[in-house]
């Protein structure tokens, strides 16, 4: 083994996240060849002995999985109020696993955990941007300004938030993709302008989908799916299908509609001149000028 920082160390061995792991350097309950450490950069190397609380402790095999999350749960270890946790679903050999990101309770959908620290690192960090898909329900049919606010970007409590893409599936459901991790962020931006999420599902992460894994259950994901979690699609969505799907039907309107409604609005009547306040039309002009009859 390498020699590697030692709150990283900890974390590979399933004692707690890499910032649970700084936190119990930080307090004393961490020492080196019997050594108190506080300094979570500390290298270890291979042969030195670690122990938390006086127990040793020593490098899991790194493990990856992805579970559907049902509806209920919180992604938490301990829940103070009580409630039910995610870990529920989990096997004793797999309580060591910290979940990457969290969904709430009354989301749904598709969430990794993993003892790699650094696959951690890399797809919760702002800069790499991994996309992640939700489909969203909510109680009332999205207005189309609504829909380009989603996008141009919401005015919050938590500050300016925007989704990356959206498409519109129906009058109250659509698809969000999202590259930043902000909390709650579809229910605050949904909130905000007056709509209520009754239903929220997350579909991918990256490149990688559920497919047909069943809700509540986990799999093991190897090297190929891993990559695919930490890969973005290649090919940029549109910022939004519902623009598009907008105009094409204001042009096929505008072909059908156009040339009747320009006929009619050219033939004003006397009487709608005058509640318009406008000048009686001029004698011979087109407006008042009679069709010669025919004999």
């Amino acid at each position: 083994m390498e020699q590697t920082r030692l709150n990283k160390y900890l974390a590979a061995c399933g004692v707690d996240s890499r910032r649970g792991c700084d936190a119990l350097i930080l307090e004393g309950h961490v020492e080196v060849n019997g050594h108190p450490c506080l300094k979570p950069g500390t290298q270890v190397k291979e042969g030195d002995h670690v122990r938390v609380d006086g127990k040793r402790v020593t490098m899991l095999r790194t493990t990856t999985i992805l579970l559907n999350k049902p509806r209920g749960l919180v992604c938490s270890k301990d829940d103070e109020l009580g409630r039910e946790t995610i870990y529920t679903l989990l096997p004793v050999a797999m309580q060591h696993l910290h979940h990457v990101g969290r969904l709430d309770a009354d989301s749904e959908g598709l969430l990794l955990l993993t003892n790699d620290g650094d696959l951690t690192q890399s797809l919760m960090h702002p800069r790499n941007k991994i996309e992640k898909e939700y489909l969203v329900t909510c109680n009332q049919p999205y207005m189309q300004e609504h829909l380009d606010l989603f996008l141009s970007g919401v005015y919050s409590k938590e500050g300016k938030l925007s989704a990356k893409s959206l498409r519109r599936m129906s009058a109250r459901r659509i698809s969000m993709v999202l590259d930043q991790g902000a909390k709650r962020q579809i229910r605050v931006m949904h909130e905000t302008l007056g709509y209520q999420v009754l239903k929220l599902v997350r579909v991918r992460i990256g490149t990688l989908w559920g497919g047909d894994l069943d809700v509540g259950r986990f799999v093991l994901l190897g090297p190929e799916e891993i990559l695919k979690a930490s890969t973005n699609p290649e090919t940029v969505a549109p910022k939004s299908l519902v623009r598009k799907e907008g105009k094409a039907a204001a042009k096929k309107f505008a072909r059908k509609g156009a040339k009747p409604m320009a006929k009619k609005s050219a033939r004003k009547s006397a009487f709608k001149r005058r509640i318009d306040n406008e000048p009686p039309a001029k004698k011979g002009s087109r407006a008042t000028a009679k069709r010669p009859r025919k004999y």
